[in-house]
This record gives structure tokens, C-alpha cells and sequence, in this order.
């Protein structure tokens, strides 16, 4: 396998591990009912956090590495036409136009506000609130956390991925 070929496997991995389902459905069920939310809200604000991390992620371990660019653009470019797909398919299900990756691209732009506007070297502890906002819960401490935990698993696990791919982190 090629270098090309390898980043593609990267890429590709990357955007699997960003939709996979299986620990936002957990996290989901940590959050406690009395919250107020709905658990498909709740999943759906999760899973958009996933991927805003997910491509985060990539930024911030690659940093400088000129090999940035070739994981970072792909997956994005990936992420888009994942996007499109799914808003198609749900406008043509709910009647109305849906732009799902505007979704993400605004979720993220939200995110990384308010990670810039931390006092502390904890991201984390920035985005819980952010979360729980987007949530229509402001200030609910089981949805803060919630989205909290998401941005630290999918952290460690992208940096655990692209350190067994033999990434330099910056």
C-alpha cells in the first residue's frame, strides 16, 4: 500500500469512527431523564458533536505537519457529501429543505468560540455549556457533561488513532 493509499484508509477510518453510533448512544443513556430533553434530540446534538470533534481532532494533533492538509481536506470533503446525501434523503422524508452539513459547519464555528473564550487550558469545560445550549438546555448539568464526556472521548480517541498510524502530534 502507497502513502496516498494509506491516508486514504486514515481518512476513511476517521470518518467512520466520526459517525458511529455506539458511544453516543451511551453517553446518551448516561444523561438523566429530568433533564427535559429528548433522547433523539439528544442524540442528535451528540452525533453533530462527534463529528465537529472528530475534525477538530485532526487539526489541532496534526497542527503543522504538512500531512495535515492531506487528512484534514478529504475528511471534510467526505463529511460534506455524507451530508448532502442525508439531507436529500431527509427533505424528501419531511417535506421541507434540510442542509445538514450547515449544520456541523455552524456547530462548529459555535464550538470553537467558545473553546477561544476560555479561561482555562480545558476545553471541555467551555464546551458542556455550549452543548447544553444547542440542546435547548441551558445550564442543565447531566446535558453539559454529556456533551463534555463526548469532546474528551472522541479527543483521546482520535489522538490515540492517529499516534498507532504513526502521526507526529504536535
Amino acid at each position: 500500500m502507497d502513502h496516498d493509499q494509506i491516508l486514504q484508509v486514515v481518512v476513511q477510518e476517521l470518518c467512520q469512527y466520526a459517525l458511529e453510533r455506539e458511544d453516543v448512544k451511551w453517553i446518551a443513556d448516561s444523561v438523566s431523564e429530568s433533564s427535559g430533553i429528548g433522547p433523539e434530540k439528544l442524540e442528535y446534538e451528540l452525533q453533530i458533536l462527534k463529528i465537529v470533534t472528530v475534525g477538530w481532532s485532526i487539526s489541532y494533533f496534526l497542527g503543522h505537519d504538512p500531512l495535515k492538509g492531506k487528512v484534514v481536506e478529504p475528511f471534510w470533503t467526505s463529511i460534506h457529501q455524507i451530508s448532502t446525501g442525508l439531507s436529500q434523503t431527509t427533505s424528501l422524508f419531511i417535506g421541507k429543505e434540510v442542509d445538514y452539513f450547515r449544520v456541523v459547519k455552524s456547530r462548529l464555528d459555535s464550538y470553537v468560540l467558545a473553546m477561544s473564550r476560555a479561561s482555562d487550558d480545558n476545553p471541555a469545560l467551555s464546551l458542556g455549556p455550549e452543548f447544553s445550549a444547542h440542546c435547548g438546555c441551558p445550564g442543565d448539568l447531566s446535558v453539559s457533561m454529556a456533551g463534555s464526556r463526548m469532546f474528551m472521548t472522541v479527543l483521546a480517541g482520535v489522538k490515540q488513532y492517529l499516534l498507532a498510524a504513526k502521526f507526529k502530534l504536535s
